[in-house]
């Protein structure tokens, strides 16, 4: 089992769906007569991976339970017995989760088996599908796979048969995925725990206990190394700028002398409009096999590599690597904001950085083809961010990296959504637009506990118009996809498939207007969403558009701005009378709430003061300092403070991941040892210092 199954969404597992038929019900004395697997991906069954053997047992089949197999001592005949089998069985099980309807009663029955051969199974994690249905359905009468069908509209076929049972029971975990979603069950960790707690409840009930291993109690294996360096620069730090260019028409020889007099490897090829793509070393190698001599005065355009592969400036160099050894090359061109290129980086830039690197995340999310591919390399995540923590990198940059997978996990989601559109015969969009995330991961300050904040403006359509029609169902695709690879729905309805945060350009700006203008206490809840989101998607100048006009419209109103005081110095610190930090029953307390939320609320409502467009809070902090402010003790102070508080949730966040406990804000102080309690207790404390700043109108 890899290291990131754990956190692995229920719908990108590879699994294994099971089922035996035996000689009786007692798993002491039953011997096996039949096994039947299949193999799933995610929720697709792979009709052709199936495993389905009848095996001899060695005795007499009582007539009671062919009465219900119907497979008789003359089918068994002729078939192998069980130690013949088990390589084979084992083979096609691999590491891939096992699932199965009371599944505990089959592995128990094949490690007999394999006992009795002298050769016991290797142990495997398991899902109990009757168990998930009791989560799921809590309400049926019965969980027999008859009745678990039968619930969710599923067709039984070769009742009875190994085979039948477990293709059966493969249609039945697809159909449980979305409801266990929807009750907060979408790890295979989670499913484990929340099994777990469901046969404790149970523990009185006649039953065989589950077979899932829990996940280890310490911390998950480090990697063998990760190069913090690419997770923590972005690729503005090493590229090539400006970059060279040459004309179409440009002989081959003119530009191998440009790239020996220049010392670089390539030159970017522009036409009229745009840019046709690259010429490297290589290219110009191969002008010259191609046509000898004669090939120095052939035009450059005839070797040209194109098209011109790109990433962004503000990306993380690990993003670089990753797409290089995807698409195979050694060159990208670097794009600014607006999408014009500006520079170039190279395999050369980056071998430095290359040796030692452990690359986690690298380029999946970006060629993932379906949501199960998103689905595990969404699954990575906690893997990198623990590898970071242990290489000393701050809770800051790690969150920026978990921002940056959000933002382009969103991007590759309305990318598969405009395909679903595409092949429903929807059409291209009717018009320009733009998807914008928003939220912590819009300032670059997610943590592992995110859930869907996005909206999409469109440049001009009217509510409930054929444009907004379209762009509704699009937006619910990838709010759909998002949810079913790890990101769920947001519980406040902060999507771009609810009407309120879908509107053309003109229309943003009439509900921003009356934000700005009535400072109604929701009307404050959505600048707190609004204000902080980033496109990520589709014409990158219309969503500056509508963040621009947000904010200069903001800055000119001097009352909203009070208000948005108003609204960080309701915040009183979480300390009892002795200093004591204050907790819930369960010895938690909400970090977001009682530590960060005052702090970025503060420096949102001090860039919009003084006109900063920065999302990042410790950049919104440093503008303050960088007017002439004489608090730059404070602010570094505060900015300390963000950082600790941070670190103590991604912490806390990574060990529920691995126990199955559902991510949220809060933590648990008792994992902390004294001179960690007091460093976040100290923190805290300087919280007060942003409500003072933005409160008292010192800057």
């Amino acid at each position: 089992m890899n290291d990131k199954s754990y956190s692995t969404p229920l719908s990108a597992l590879d699994a294994v769906v099971l089922d035996t038929e035996t000689t009786g019900l007692d798993a002491r004395t039953a011997r096996v007569i039949q096994i039947g697997a299949v193999r799933m991906q995610g929720s697709e069954i792979l009709a052709d991976e199936r495993f389905d053997r009848l095996v001899h047992p060695g005795v007499p089949i009582p007539k009671a339970t062919i009465a219900v197999h119907g497979i008789t001592d003359e089918h068994v005949k002729g078939a192998s017995r069980f130690p013949a089998v088990l390589d084979e069985l084992d083979e096609f099980l691999g590491s891939a989760i096992v699932i199965g309807h009371t599944i505990g009663y089959d592995l128990t029955i094949l490690d007999r088996e394999a006992k009795l051969a002298g050769r016991p199974l290797r142990p495997r994690r398991s899902l109990d599908v009757r168990t998930l249905a009791e989560l799921a359905r809590p309400n049926l009468a019965q969980y027999d796979l008859d009745r678990i069908a039968a619930s969710l509209d599923i067709e039984v076929e070769g009742r009875h048969t190994a085979i039948g049972d477990a293709i059966t029971t493969a249609r039945v975990f697809a159909g449980l995925l979305p409801l266990l979603r929807q009750r907060g069950i979408r790890t295979l960790a989670e499913a484990e725990t929340a099994s777990r707690a469901l046969a404790d409840r149970q523990a009185g009930a006649a039953r065989l206990p589950l077979t899932a291993t829990p996940p280890p109690a310490g911390p998950l294996p480090a990697l063998s190394r990760i190069d913090s360096f690419t997770y923590t620069h972005r690729i503005m730090a090493v590229m090539s700028a400006p970059p060279v260019w040459c004309e179409p028409s440009a002989k081959v020889r003119a530009v191998i002398q440009r790239l020996l007099e220049r010392g670089i490897s390539s030159v970017l090829v522009k036409g009229e409009d745009s840019v046709i793509g690259i010429a490297t070393e290589r290219d110009m190698l191969r002008a010259l096999d191609h046509s000898h001599s004669s090939g120095l005065d052939a035009e450059v355009a005839a070797f040209v590599s194109k098209p011109l592969q790109t990433i962004g400036q503000g990306d993380f160099v690990y993003r670089a690597i990753g797409r290089m050894e995807r698409l195979g090359i050694r060159h990208l061109g670097v794009t600014d904001a607006a999408g014009a290129v500006i520079g170039v980086v190279t395999t050369r830039n980056l071998l430095r950085h290359r040796a030692s690197a452990a690359i986690v995340l690298g380029d999946a999310i970006d060629r993932a083809e379906s949501e199960r591919d998103l689905g595990q390399a969404w699954a990575t995540l906690p893997i990198a961010a623990r590898a970071l923590l242990a290489e000393h990198v701050g809770a800051r940059d790690v969150s920026a990296v978990i921002s940056g997978e959000i933002c382009a996990l969103t991007r590759r989601a309305a990318e598969l959504a405009e395909r679903r559109m595409s092949t429903a015969n929807r059409g291209p969009p009717p018009t320009a637009y733009a998807l914008l995330v928003l939220g912590s991961a819009g300032r670059g300050e997610s943590l592992l506990a995110a859930d869907q904040d996005n909206a999409l403006v469109y440049a001009e359509g009217a509510p409930g118009s054929p444009t907004d029609v379209w762009f509704e169902e699009f937006s619910t695709h990838v709010a759909q996809i998002l949810d079913e690879v790890g990101v769920p729905f947001c519980k406040g309805g902060v999507m771009a498939k609810t009407p309120a945060w879908r509107h053309s350009l003109a229309d943003w700006q009439t509900v921003i207007d009356g934000w700005v203008r009535r400072q109604r206490p929701e009307d404050l809840l959505n600048v707190d969403i609004f204000f902080d989101g980033v496109t990520v998607h589709g014409d990158v100048a219309l969503g500056e558009r509508v963040f621009t006009y947000a904010y200069e419209t903001a800055h000119r109103s001097v009352t909203f701005q009070k208000q948005l005081a108003e609204t960080a110095r309701r915040w009183q610190a979480p300390l009892s009378f002795f200093g004591n930090l204050k907790t819930g029953p369960d010895g938690r307390i909400d970090l977001k709430k009682h530590g960060l939320l005052p702090i970025f609320t503060a420096a949102r409502a001090l860039a919009i003061r003084h006109g900063t467009q920065a999302r990042a809070t410790p950049e919104r902090l440093r503008a303050v300092v960088g007017l002439g402010q004489e608090v730059e003790g404070e602010i570094a102070a505060l900015i300390d403070a963000h950082g600790t508080i941070m670190i103590a949730m991604l912490e806390q966040q990574l060990v529920d991941g691995e126990l199955g406990v559902p991510l949220s804000p809060r933590v648990d102080l008792k994992r902390l040892d004294g001179a960690r309690l007091t460093e976040l207790k100290d923190a805290i404390r300087r919280v007060a210092t942003a409500v003072d700043l933005v409160g008292e109108g010192r800057v």
